[in-house]
């Protein structure tokens, strides 16, 4: 017979979803309730990571994942997963959803070219603002410190933020610092970071909603006692929870299309200051 836990499980509303949790969690064993607890208070960690990386976080076996996903009538992880992936494709509306609004913002009328540009230059600059007045210039130095003193810099980002890494592959280089661009051609980015040794300095650049592989990387790093540092959005960002070092950027948007104008300030900021410290006179 179906419990009525079962019964009433959403399957594709995530608000439903917590608010029935929140409702029947105290009835759930122990270790039910454990996964309970994780899963709420880490919603993009849910979507993001691998089984064996949420079952680390939560202290629980990867079975007891599988468990707490049938005691909701989940086949198994993977659909329970498929509902924390969908709330954050909510939370970032497609490019289609982003012209349209922009529309609505009458972007598409006779001034296009003088509201586009206007809009995305003050994002731009409220970008840069909020950066100097959040930043911890104490945070910039150690990481600074770190990137100079590295055998090897290993550069990890994808989708936009591979051209931040890009631009700091392009920089250490001319500037005589050894770095390693993480590609993730054929998907091989892991492999391609696992040159990673002792000595080395990983930075890891990822914003919401995060690319699981940039994830994964700085977390195998991490583990591996390999000093990380990441450049993201929040303090709940997973890459916050698999690093040496953070540093908060928060990017102001307009019409959902977000400025990376603050992200590529700091990236120079790390480049040059890096450079300065290694110099051999330094």
């Amino acid at each position: 017979m179906t419990s009525p836990v079962q019964q009433e499980t959403p399957k594709d509303d995530f608000d439903g979803f917590v608010a029935l949790l929140r409702e029947r969690g105290a009835s759930l064993p122990k270790r039910l309730r454990q996964v309970a607890d994780y899963a709420l208070a880490n919603p993009d960690d849910m979507a993001l990571s691998t089984a064996a990386q949420v079952a680390q976080q939560a202290g629980v076996q990867a079975s007891t994942l599988v468990r707490f996903a049938q005691a909701l009538n989940y086949s198994g992880f993977s659909e329970l997963q498929q509902l924390f992936r969908s709330r954050l494709r909510q939370q970032f509306p497609d490019y289609r959803d982003r012209l349209a609004a922009l529309r609505d913002e009458g972007a598409a009328g006779p001034n296009m070219a003088q509201v586009l540009l206007d809009g995305f230059v003050e994002a731009s600059r409220s970008s840069l603002t909020r950066l100097q007045s959040t930043v911890k210039y104490h945070d910039v130095d150690r990481a600074t410190d770190l990137l100079a003193g590295a055998e090897t810099i290993i550069l990890v980002g994808a989708r936009r933020m591979f051209a931040v890494v890009s631009y700091l592959a392009y920089a250490f280089g001319k500037l005589g610092i050894r770095a390693v661009l993480v590609d993730n051609i054929a998907a091989l980015g892991p492999e391609q970071a696992a040159i990673a040794r002792e000595g080395d300095v990983v930075v890891a650049v990822s914003c919401a909603p995060y690319t699981p592989t940039t994830v994964g990387i700085a977390a195998q790093a991490h583990a591996k006692g390999i000093p990380v540092i990441a450049i993201t959005d929040s303090a709940l960002s997973p890459l916050a929870q698999h690093c040496s070092l953070w540093l908060e950027v928060e990017e102001a948007d307009y019409g959902a299309f977000r400025s990376m104008s603050a992200t590529f300030a700091l990236a120079m900021t790390l480049a040059v200051g890096t450079a300065e410290k290694a110099r051999p006179d330094a």
